[in-house]
């Protein structure tokens, strides 16, 4: 019924070279422009006053909700350099004509602005509530209703309806709800749910959190961007960063500890999938993805990342990154109190929260502490931590720190966050994709995911150290991003001092982009960068790029791979499972 109800209707929306609107999309929960399910699309405008379209939109949306039975829900917006982004709150039972509510509300924003005849608002409220009534679902509201009361959590989507997460969890089929006193509520609850979020870092440390919950004895559980798992078992691959990977993780009754992460897009296109989550993290913000749903600068992403935080039930925890700038300042923006950690002991946040007696963590004498009071107590020296690389690896041992902080919020010991970062390697197994290293022809190479100069700073800096006698970089992009951002990574790549360096194609994420449009940017760029053209290399995948350097590569060499996709040919080529 849902798909029937997707398309039910067209609503005509003017548009001009001043004015262009975007897909209007369900928000099944909190998210960046509200703390509730709704319904959001974006619009791009020049040359019109921005607080007469705000105003318009204020105007045409409270009339429109008003007129189809919705009194009690809101509208919102954002402004963003170059447009808005509008919402609508909506009934939980009914996202997909919660987008047509809201479409039609912009139907009148846009004539107005544009000048354009305006359609028949009785007819097109007559449309609405003809489709509201046929996506209506009274037995899901009075069960929402009742779980709300009683703090529940409620996850829905086409097929089921859940209440509570994991090993205190009941699902039903969205079309046989139970009436509400029919239901043992004492047998529904939470479970200690962690999210994490940030630019980088933030599978890393995921996999690290996950990781201590099961050295402490837990069958844990994760979302990610390449799969969601319960304890060893992997119930789904490919990027379950948002609300669906999140439903298929918390509907498993083995389930003791979840931990989700969650992506800039997710958050954006559907909302936070959880409210009741015990603490989140945030690993860092930096340059990403900038110029999509009006998120166009680095502040942009900031508020973005930090909408995690309506994720979190009353008196949750908000774990943050002292070391990073965007962080600080967004928390200083909202006045929030957090739990910081930092590579400095002494850093201003964490210092001021010690002294509060709060949780923070922080690197002091070539180790990882926690500290919780007058007392702190000492984890695991950094020569122990095989990903922090002796030290050399900072971003690795900021992601201990961020994981260390998450798991004991979340009722890990101590104890047990040391065994797991003693036992955690940066290789195909405990952590695919970041840093892998294996050993091919007497030379050292490295895999990695990195695909954004924040990123690609954290790993060549780390390699930087490393004794080599040439230095090989494969270096590849998504045609999703704009051209700076491309050369952006060919930058950050070249400055590690490569001698030679093998671009490739990525072969079904030209996104757009003609074939040989990116190599051609990142060559320009390694050119320009100095790299001498006889030493730029040009092959037609990552995985031909990869056998390239594999042919060039000596005794004493380092590469780094930075493959985006075939990792797991990849793998496969260098041997498995790594040094």
């Amino acid at each position: 019924m849902s798909d029937d109800i997707a398309d039910a209707l067209e609503v005509p929306i003017a548009s001009s070279e001043g004015l262009q609107t975007g897909e209007a999309r369900r928000l099944t929960g909190p998210s960046l422009l509200q703390n509730a399910p709704g319904a959001a699309l974006e619009a791009e405008f020049s040359g019109l006053p921005p607080a007469r379209v705000a105003a318009l939109w204020h105007h045409h949306a409270r009339r429109v909700l008003d007129g189809v039975g919705w009194p009690s829900q809101t509208s919102s917006h954002r402004h963003f350099d170059g447009g808005i982004a509008v919402a609508i709150t909506a009934p939980q039972d009914q996202l997909y004509s919660a987008t047509f509510v809201l479409q039609t509300a912009w139907h009148f924003v846009a004539a107005d602005l544009l000048w354009q005849p305006r359609a028949d608002l009785a007819a097109m409220q007559a449309d609405l509530r003809a489709i509201m009534a046929r996506e209506a679902n009274p037995a899901l509201l009075a069960l929402a209703k009742a779980a709300e009361a009683r703090g529940i959590e409620v996850l829905a989507d086409e097929d089921l309806v859940t209440l509570g997460h994991g090993v205190r969890a009941k699902s039903w089929a969205l079309g046989s709800l139970p009436e509400p006193q029919t239901i043992d509520w004492d047998t529904i609850g939470h479970l200690p749910l962690g999210l994490i979020t940030g630019t980088n870092g933030k599978t890393t440390t995921t996999r690290l959190a996950m990781a201590m919950a099961q050295a402490a004895g837990k069958v844990a559980g994760l979302t990610s961007t390449d799969m969601v798992r319960v304890g060893d078992d992997v119930l789904e691959r490919g990027d379950f960063s948002g609300p669906g990977g999140a439903r298929l993780l918390l509907r498993d009754a083995r389930l003791e500890l979840g931990l989700l992460e969650l992506a800039r897009g997710g958050i954006l296109r559907r909302g936070l999938p959880v409210r009741q989550a015990l603490a989140a993290v945030i690993t860092n913000v930096a340059a990403d993805h900038l110029g999509e749903y009006g998120i166009n600068t680095v502040h942009d992403l900031a508020q973005v990342k930090f909408a995690i935080r309506h994720g979190l039930r009353a008196g949750g925890t908000l774990i943050l990154n002292a070391d990073d700038p965007p962080v600080v300042a967004e928390a200083e923006r909202l006045g929030l109190q957090a739990v910081w950690f930092s590579l400095n002991p002494d850093a201003p946040q964490v210092a001021a929260t010690r002294d509060a007696g709060r949780l923070v963590g922080f690197a002091r004498d070539n180790a990882l502490w926690l500290q919780q009071g007058p007392t702190a107590q000492r984890v695991i020296a950094l020569a122990d931590i095989p990903i922090a690389m002796g030290g050399a690896a900072r971003y690795n041992i900021s992601n201990a720190l961020a994981a260390a902080c998450l798991a004991h919020t979340l009722g890990v010991d101590v104890a047990a966050i040391a065994r797991a970062l003693a036992a955690f390697h940066s290789d195909p197994k405990d952590n695919p994709g970041r840093l892998n290293e294996f050993a091919h022809n007497g030379a050292r190479l490295f895999v990695d995911f990195a695909h954004n100069p924040h990123s690609i700073a954290a790993v060549t800096g780390a390699l930087a150290a490393l004794p080599t006698k040439r230095r090989f970089v494969a270096l590849a992009h998504a045609g999703d991003r704009s051209d700076e951002d491309i050369r952006g990574l060919a930058r950050g790549a070249c400055a590690f001092g490569p001698d030679w360096v093998v671009i490739t194609e990525l072969p079904g994420y030209l996104r757009g982009r003609a074939p040989g449009e990116i190599p051609a940017l990142l060559r320009a760029e390694c050119l320009a960068q100095g790299i001498a053209a006889e030493n730029i290399l040009l092959e037609d995948s990552p995985a031909t790029g990869v056998a390239k350097i594999m042919n060039l590569v000596g005794p004493g060499d380092l590469a780094l791979l930075l493959v985006h996709s075939e990792r797991d040919k990849v793998f496969a080529m260098l041997g498995g499972q790594g040094v």
